[in-house]
């Protein structure tokens, strides 16, 4: 009969008539096999191979109980080969974590941030709908980020970390100026007609679209669809301003950057079921401010039609034809003139105002016009200069954002003349230099050839 031996100190273990057979002789061999097992695995493929050749050369099929035991010694020392092989791939199974990036310096700092800057750009406008606003925001943001970089390990992606920032400037902003949606009241001297004034928001202010193809072209990323029109109409822009900062922003992440909830809830942080919350409300309160009727003129005959339109806009104000712009008029047409506190509601009250300014002979002759073409908002709009009587160029006097539909100018968003050095036009035209020709693009969207 073969002497069983423990597997632990490989002395004679006694025999036992009834039950398990042990495989330690005491229980001293029984821990200190145990805490053998937890290292066992830093043994190499090898080496447990080895073992198991042993095991297996000693290997005896009688008596039944010493096979059954050196049985599952082998079985066991199998289990511990298999594990490691598991372990064995021919490529890394995970990438090592690269070294967060450095920003202790400015230049590094700078390099991390500047192609997100473009975007948090746009992300600010949306938040406040105003571009000169945007620019103070952004850099505050960027500010902040500079202060707080010793904070970013490289965990989050850098823009979400820099969103995060800029959200929480923008809602310390939107609390701090208070901004709330007001109506018009009658201005002196002026008849805008209609019977209710409309909703003011002087703050408001357009977007080039030069700016939209650029964050297009050069980025690839889920955000890329924030750019779209049905995200960056004046309407759109309009109705977020009746949302609350943080029921804004939740809807932004979620509706227009198409971020999932559970990132949302971090960067605002919030709960899960507050982000949902917040969402269901903001979009509630969208629904009731935007337009049943939104339609859609990037493709197709809509953009051509739309094109034809601008360019009898532009022949209408440049030729003082008031019957030519009447005929690109809706009946309600309105007109308004953020930041100023004018507004013309209905076609005939705004035919009755062009045709003072249009008419040489008229106290209220404002002087010749050029238009410019531009893009704003992904809609038409155009960039007007007048040259007063007795001046030799043509000086920036606003942009006109248009909104069409039906073949019909139905909304005239008038902004301020300074913005429109944001499209990449000067301030100034000389007389000369257009002489009679009109400057036309293909797209509403592009440069002038002038």
């Amino acid at each position: 009969m073969q002497e069983r031996r423990c597997q632990s100190c490989g002395g004679v273990l006694a025999h036992r008539g009834r039950g398990r057979t042990s495989v330690y002789c005491s229980a001293a061999c029984r821990q200190r096999a145990y805490r053998l097992r937890s290292t066992a695995e830093s043994q190499t493929p090898a080496a447990v191979l080895a073992d198991i050749k042993r095991q297996v050369a000693g290997l005896a099929l009688e008596p039944p109980a010493a096979f059954r035991a050196d049985a599952e010694t082998l079985a066991a020392s199998a289990r511990r080969l298999r594990r490691l092989a598991q372990n064995v791939t021919q490529v890394p199974v995970t990438k090592s974590a690269a070294p967060p990036p450095r920003l202790e310096d400015e230049a590094n700092f700078a390099s991390l941030v500047g192609t997100h800057r473009a975007w948090l750009h746009l992300h600010c406008y949306r938040m406040v709908s105003s571009y000169d606003d945007a620019e103070d925001l952004v850099q505050e943001t960027l500010l902040k980020a500079w202060r707080d970089r010793s904070g970013f390990e490289g965990r989050a992606a850098t823009r979400t970390w820099l969103y995060r920032i800029a959200t929480n400037v923008c809602i310390d902003h939107l609390r701090r100026t208070g901004r709330r949606p007001q109506r018009y009241q009658p201005a002196p001297g002026v008849d805008p007609g209609g019977r209710e004034p409309p909703e003011r928001q002087a703050w408001l202010q357009p977007y080039p679209d030069r700016l939209l193809d650029e964050l297009s072209a050069e980025d690839e990323q889920p955000e890329a669809a924030a750019v779209s029109r049905e995200t960056m109409e004046l309407v759109f822009l309009a109705a977020l301003q009746h949302l609350p900062p943080r029921q804004r922003a939740v809807l932004i992440f979620r509706d227009v950057l198409n971020r999932q909830v559970e990132e949302t809830a971090v960067l605002m942080d919030m709960s899960v079921a507050a982000c949902n919350s917040a969402l269901q409300r903001a979009r509630h309160t969208l629904r009731e401010r935007l337009p049943q009727r939104r339609v859609d003129w990037t493709a197709g005959d809509h953009g051509r039609q739309e094109r034809d339109i601008v360019r009898r806009y532009i022949a209408a104000a440049e030729r003082e034809d008031v019957s030519m712009m009447a005929d690109l008029l809706s009946v309600d047409v309105l007109v308004t003139m953020p930041p100023n506190p004018v507004w013309f509601d209905g076609r005939d009250a705004l035919l009755e105002q062009l045709g003072r300014i249009f008419d040489s002979t008229s106290p209220g002759y404002f002087g010749r016009w050029r238009h410019l073409p531009v893009g704003a908002n992904r809609q038409a709009a155009v960039a007007g200069y007048v040259q007063r009587p007795g001046t030799s160029v043509f000086r920036a006097q606003m942009v006109d954002v248009l909104r069409i539909e039906s073949g019909q100018i139905v909304e005239i968003t008038t902004f301020e003349a300074h913005l429109v050095t944001a499209f990449g036009l000067p301030l100034t035209l000389p007389a000369e230099h257009l002489g009679n020709t009109t400057p036309m693009t293909d797209r509403p969207g592009g440069r002038p050839t002038l």
